[in-house]
């Protein structure tokens, strides 16, 4: 008889799932990017809500396929069995070249650059400590998995304390800034439509992870119940969370301090608790940026080798070796972080994080499609779980999801080229990896 999931997971656990894989390092340093876009202490917020959302209504819609297809490699496998292998395989070709290690660079550069605020380093300092901080992380995992979920547990603490701290504190100190809810409104005479479009696409980093939410609905004891009461509470605490702490940011520093500056959270604690206040709060969000960093490589790194283990990558004999004695994916994970090396030395923050986005939303959409796709072509498929209010909030997510690919092609066009061509490059090697099989 095969050998079917474990239902043990119960709501609580579902909801702890959800709020530690969407919450990362991006609401630290993303409130830069939106400000610079708006220049508006309103739309800001505004973008942060709005931002979550379309993220709760995104991941409502992912979790009936994660429910109906609880297969291993998630999202990969929900697109190849609504569309094909060869989609399949792009999402898992992206992730490999794109997404995993343009997040691994990305959250490095932050990390570098505020471990150079807290020890006041030269500029000349970021790249070698971005290179050691992904390096490090790298090494670690290959010392085997149970020393990567044990930096990854330490990092979930750390993770909050630093939220939680600024939050807690941040709300009852009077504002520094005086600040207007209403009428929503922009800054240095920005258009009211392109200002705001920048502003959520910025916003989309920091709510990143949630395509994840479902992949543990084979294993819940109700998912009909228990996924959507998980996701729709997980991600509205997660947006006032995101949202409160903005307001504290906004109301701390004034809005030129904050627009373009990833320091401005290291800087806000310093006004709020004090020089030395400030850098244990700014320690805590190295250790939040760090733990994101590694469980981006905990999981990227089996993302080429489960590819592989179904001879679906060139050279599958490679990424699918496991080390002697820690039975990890090093030759993936090298790969990875070579990947990640390239980008630290080409890329920016901003620039990382904006294309992995795009390039991720393109496959989101996919997967928004296929709910309807699959609700027409098998209406018998069982489904532990429907999206609830459908076809609204699909329509909502797949809306959603358009308007931050039209937005970034508009605003960023070289950006949203290049990441289209890196994923589209998959499938030539898809089809001439393929070829001995044609027949």
């Amino acid at each position: 008889m095969a050998k079917e999931l474990r239902r043990e997971i119960g709501t609580f656990t579902a909801l702890a799932t959800v709020m530690g894989t969407v919450i990362g390092g991006g609401v630290f340093f993303k409130t830069a990017s939106v400000i610079a876009a708006n220049h508006s202490a309103n739309m800001t917020l505004l973008a942060w809500v709005v931002g979550g959302l379309l993220t709760l209504c995104a991941g409502l819609t992912s979790a009936e396929l994660a429910a109906a297809i609880p297969r291993t490699g998630g999202a990969m496998r929900y697109l190849e069995y609504a569309y094909g292998k060869p989609l399949g395989f792009l999402m898992g070709w992206a992730q490999l070249l794109v997404y995993y290690p343009a997040n691994i660079a990305a959250l490095s550069i932050v990390f570098s650059t505020q471990w150079l605020a807290l020890f006041h380093l030269s500029s000349a300092w970021q790249l070698p400590i971005a290179i050691l901080c992904g390096g490090s992380i790298t090494a670690l995992n290959f010392l085997g998995a149970r020393v990567g979920g044990t930096v990854q547990s330490v990092a979930l603490i750390f993770k909050l304390l630093p939220i939680a701290v600024i939050v807690g504190v941040g709300l009852f100190v009077p504002a520094n800034v005086p600040l207007s809810f209403w009428p929503i409104s922009t800054g240095h005479h920005l258009g009211w439509g392109g200002a705001f479009s920048a502003s959520l696409v910025a916003t989309m980093f920091a709510y990143d992870g949630w395509i994840g939410i479902g992949n543990i609905a084979g294993e819940m004891k109700r998912p009909e119940k228990d996924l959507p009461r998980a996701i729709i509470l997980g991600l509205t605490l997660i947006t006032v969370i995101y949202t409160l702490i903005n307001l504290v940011f906004l109301k701390t520093l004034p809005i030129d301090q904050i627009a373009g500056n990833q320091n401005a959270a290291a800087e806000a604690s310093i006004h709020l608790f004090g020089q030395f206040g400030g850098r244990l709060v700014t320690i805590g969000i190295l250790i939040s940026v760090y733990g994101a960093i590694n469980g981006y490589t905990l999981t990227g790194m089996r993302v080429p080798f489960a590819m592989a283990e179904e001879d679906n990558l060139p050279f599958s004999k490679y990424f699918r070796r496991l080390s002697r004695h820690t039975y990890v994916p090093y030759f993936a994970g090298s790969v990875q972080f070579a990947i990640a090396l390239i980008m630290m030395l080409l890329g920016s923050f901003d620039l990382l994080t904006d294309m992995l986005v795009f390039v991720m939303w393109v496959f989101n959409c996919f997967i928004f499609i296929a709910v309807f796709r699959l609700r027409k072509r098998e209406p018998e498929l069982k489904r532990p779980y429907r999206v609830p209010w459908y076809p609204i909030i699909p329509l909502i997510a797949l809306l959603g999801g358009f308007f931050i690919l039209i937005t970034t092609l508009v605003t960023e066009p070289g950006l949203a080229v290049t990441g289209l061509v890196l994923t589209l490059l998959g499938l030539p090697i898809y089809y001439w990896h393929q070829r001995p099989t044609l027949k």
